[in-house]
Formats: C-alpha cells, sequence, structure tokens
C-alpha cells in the first residue's frame, strides 16, 4: 500500500488517498485515537469516487468524529479512472437498451450486470483488508457498508473477519445470490428506499427473508433511490457500534 496524499480536516480526521498495487482508494482515520480503531469498509457504486466522494467522505468522517471508527473505500474494477470492463460495459449498454424499450430485465442480464463485477470485487476487497488491518492505527474489529448489495453479499460468505454489515438493497440481484445469502450469519442492518425507482422492492424483502442471520434487521423509508433520510446515518453509526466496540 503506497499512501499518494493526505490532509487533516478541522474535525481532526486525517484523509490519505492510496494505491495498492492497480486499486486506488482513501482511508480515513480519527485523530488521537488511544488504541488501533475499529475499520468500516465504505464500498461504493460503480459511479467512481470522485463523484461519490462528498457521500462517502461525510460519512467516513461522521464515523471517526462521533465513534472513533477509521473508514476505507476503494475504486470498484472498471470504475472511475481504472480500466474499463468490457463485459460489464457491454452488459450496461444493453440494459439501457432494455429499458428504453420498456422490456423486462431478464436474469441472465442481471448475471452479466452483477456477477462479473462480484467476482473482481470481493478480491480486491479482501486484499485491501489484508494491507489495511497491518496498519498500527487500525485493529479491527471490521464492518463493511453499502453498495452494490452482491458485493455484501459474497464478501460476508468468504470473509471471517468481517463482524457486522448494513446493506443496501438498491441494485439488481442475481438469482444465485439468494442461495449465498443463506450462508451469511453476521448481524445485518439492511437499508430499503420503498419507492426506488431502479429496485425491484420484492427481490429486496425476498433477499432479506433469505438472509441465514439470526440478528437481520430492515430499515424501510418512503420515497426514491436518493431519497434516505439524514437520520439513516446515525442509525447505520449505532448498528456498527454494537457489533465493532
Amino acid at each position: 500500500m503506497k499512501f499518494t496524499s493526505e490532509q487533516r480536516f478541522d474535525d481532526g480526521v486525517i484523509e490519505r488517498g492510496f494505491i495498492l498495487g492497480e486499486i486506488p482508494g482513501i482511508l480515513w482515520t480519527p485523530a488521537a485515537a488511544s488504541a488501533p480503531a475499529p475499520l468500516i469498509l465504505i464500498s461504493p457504486p460503480p459511479l467512481g469516487l470522485s463523484k461519490m466522494y462528498p457521500r462517502l467522505a461525510g460519512r467516513a468522517r461522521y464515523y471517526a468524529t462521533e465513534y472513533g471508527f477509521a473508514a476505507a473505500t476503494i475504486e470498484l474494477p472498471g470504475g472511475g479512472d481504472r480500466p474499463g470492463l468490457a463485459v460489464l460495459d457491454q452488459a450496461r449498454a444493453e440494459l439501457r437498451r432494455v429499458m428504453e424499450a420498456g422490456e423486462p430485465v431478464g436474469g441472465e442480464l442481471v448475471d452479466a450486470l452483477v456477477l462479473p463485477l462480484v467476482e473482481r470485487a470481493v478480491p480486491e476487497w479482501r486484499t485491501t483488508l489484508d494491507a489495511l488491518l497491518a496498519l498500527p492505527e487500525i485493529g479491527g474489529p471490521v464492518g463493511y457498508e453499502g453498495g452494490i448489495i452482491s458485493i455484501g453479499v459474497r464478501l460476508a460468505t468468504v470473509e471471517p473477519r468481517i463482524a457486522a454489515a448494513g446493506l443496501f438493497a438498491g441494485s439488481l440481484v442475481p438469482p444465485a445470490m439468494f442461495e449465498e445469502a443463506r450462508e451469511v450469519t453476521i448481524p445485518l442492518q439492511v437499508l430499503l428506499q420503498w419507492d426506488d425507482e431502479g429496485n425491484d422492492r420484492q427481490a429486496a424483502l425476498d433477499l432479506f427473508d433469505a438472509f441465514g442471520s439470526r440478528e437481520k434487521t430492515l430499515h424501510a423509508n418512503m420515497g426514491g433511490h436518493t431519497g434516505v433520510p439524514q437520520f439513516e446515518l446515525d442509525a447505520g453509526a449505532r448498528f456498527f457500534a454494537r457489533h465493532l466496540k
């Protein structure tokens, strides 16, 4: 891991950009921590870190100042300035065509849109986690939140260092992920926008039902994809505080 930039904010939070192999990312750490901090992995949507930076940084700095958490994010494969992935570009072009034509989004297209990204992103998150936990200022335990829900499902099944996850129901879910969801046993908090124009509400509810976790909570709010209430930020932080401290 090579740090490429550093900025200290007025609230004491330190933000550092990094490169790990070909993976760019950002790490936020609280100031003057008396012990190594628990870590939250904040997975972005596939829109590029630069576009999503205000939202990601806002969450990370809140976690750091209010709860003493470190937080990190990485650019997803094919996102931002990273090289494009032909398989994803083709699937996204087909999705635009299908939506413009008013046709249903079939299971094969959902697989093509999501599974290649899951297969690439999850190993990168695990490699990033290796590097982050090697830093003296970070000690775990580890939480995961956000992004494409299928990435969170896969990561929760294969990565034993993740102790709790806050998942956002707002992306298409391949049928195979429902079986993987039954293997998830860590505490979960799932956020669902009831009127999300790009989400299949029933599929999101079915996925929540499929999770094997004994502790799982669904937060459903009225409104569209970008209308998440501000109070959900603190609700997510308190969820992580229960399980990471």
